[in-house]
């Protein structure tokens, strides 16, 4: 595995001591984002986004099938992410790994309990048949904070996707087929912003590098500043204090970062 040198390391920390970061940006500042739809033909909804120099793609795929027992009426949702080795030389083929496993996780968790997805009205007959939405996820360069850039991507995907046509008498979606109507999201974007700590300091949007060298990450899903879900990973603890500040980085972050979004996604 290819790693972030003791060296590097220690500049990077020198440099974030000093408010510095060796892209020039500040320590609460994203690279430019880019948001590109309906880059599949055949997929519901799409998007790919790139974060700096790092770029995934999300497709959202219909299905139809049985409710799970404890919600009978209502849609069913699952999120897959596939770390490339395409994307990086640090992923290997086989089957998905920690980080591919966590990235799912993460983005299921941060739509599912911002309840941006109203699953009641995919409901097609109780406790029989819903629709299931599929989010699917790739990497394609890995240069840092993938995941901020796949729960953009599955935003995106999500807001721009048409609901396919579904032949009733023959219980089959017509693949292929769409209908005008779009999958039933609130009009609330919902954003994670992933917050990690180097040192003394707390950066947004890491690159490769800086996410090497990162102690701890604490990714929050969030929407008009209502805080909907919550990840820490990496074993450096945080006081009461830096999670007060955390917070309020997120808060901060989180409303230009909906501003770019909602501007780009059409």
């Amino acid at each position: 595995m290819i790693e972030t040198s003791n060296l590097t390391g220690e500049r990077i920390r020198q440099y974030l001591s000093d408010g510095k970061r060796f892209d020039g940006r500040k320590l609460d500042e994203f690279r430019d984002i880019s948001i590109e739809t309906g880059v599949s033909k055949n997929a519901e909804g799409s998007a790919k986004v790139k974060i700096g120099k790092t770029e995934v793609i999300v497709g959202v795929k219909m299905g139809v099938g049985e409710p799970y027992p404890d919600s009978p009426d209502k849609g069913n949702m699952m999120v897959t992410a596939e770390l490339l080795p395409l994307s990086s030389p640090r992923f290997e083929n086989g089957p998905p790994k920690f980080p591919a496993i966590e990235l799912g996780r993460v983005i299921d968790r941060g739509i599912r309990e911002s309840k941006f997805i109203d699953l009641d009205k995919l409901c097609i007959k109780k406790g029989e048949k819903v629709w299931t939405v599929f989010i699917d996820i790739y990497s394609l360069n890995d240069d840092g904070n993938l995941l901020d850039a796949a729960g953009i991507g599955a935003i995106a995907a999500l807001k721009t996707a048409k609901m396919p046509k579904y032949d009733e008498k023959g219980e089959k979606v017509l693949y292929g087929e769409w209908t005008e109507r779009k999958i039933p999201v609130s009009k609330e974007t919902p954003v994670a912003v992933s917050i990690h700590k180097i040192g003394n300091n707390l950066i947004v949007d890491p690159t490769r590098e800086e996410e090497d060298v990162s102690e701890t990450r604490v990714t929050i899903g969030s929407s008009e500043g209502v805080i909907s879900s919550m990840q820490k990973s990496g074993l450096k603890e945080l006081s009461i204090e830096e999670f007060k500040n955390i917070l309020d980085l997120v808060e901060k972050v989180e409303r230009d970062l909906i501003k770019k979004i909602e501007h780009q996604i059409k």
